[in-house]
């Protein structure tokens, strides 16, 4: 079957693409506004995007009260955002965080989840989280009228002791994070289901 996207209801481009790029992170963005109140919501735009220097990619749609969603505008008007990652065990409570709220409302606290203070940006980590991403605007892009592509620079990493094998060599405990990443319609996906391969060397 040939979709061309140009002819068909964007509503049906999105489902193409949500039911077949699985399974997507989460990132569960949390930001300040211009006026320092705080806000958060999960996305599943998202990726890692390189290393040097380290960099995500955060695709940030939907229409807000005044064209683009809170995180949206927060981040093109401070530049500055913290990219938190979502447990099995938080999933409830990042949903919750998900709901259409009047701009100004603490989902975190909808939620029943609490901050911790970062180090490098302003907007602070839910403290919950496993691992947070201290991110700085590198570029913002319009991709449309309520629609925002950033590349965020990660400025410091966040991970609970109890998941850091070996700090020197930044070894993780990933198994143990038991994150969940974003499927189709209302599914969601554990990481937990896995197979390893080892990469092809062509000197081999």
């Amino acid at each position: 079957m040939f979709f061309d996207l140009a002819q068909i209801d964007p509503a049906i481009g999105y489902k193409l693409l949500t039911a077949t790029i699985v399974p997507r992170p989460i990132a569960w963005v949390s930001t300040l506004d211009a006026e320092g109140r705080l806000n958060a919501a999960p996305f599943s735009f998202f990726n890692a995007l390189g290393d040097a220097p380290p960099t995500i990619a955060l695709g940030i749609t939907g229409l807000g009260a005044n064209g683009l969603k809170d995180t949206a505008q927060n981040i093109l008007d401070t530049g500055e955002f913290v990219v938190n990652l979502v447990p099995a065990a938080l999933a409830e409570q990042m949903n919750t965080t998900s709901i259409n709220a009047p701009r100004g409302v603490n989902e975190l606290e909808l939620a029943g989840l609490t901050t911790a203070p970062a180090t490098h940006v302003k907007p602070p980590r839910i403290a919950q989280s496993p691992v947070s991403f201290e991110c700085v605007t590198h570029t913002a892009i319009l991709t449309g009228p309520h629609q925002l592509a950033v590349i965020g620079r990660v400025l410091a990493v966040h991970v609970a002791d109890a998941f850091v094998l070996n700090a020197e060599r930044g070894h993780i405990d990933t198994p143990g994070l038991n994150l969940i990443g974003r499927g189709f319609g209302a599914t969601y996906i554990r990481t937990g289901d896995t197979f390893d391969m080892v990469r092809p060397r062509w000197q081999d």
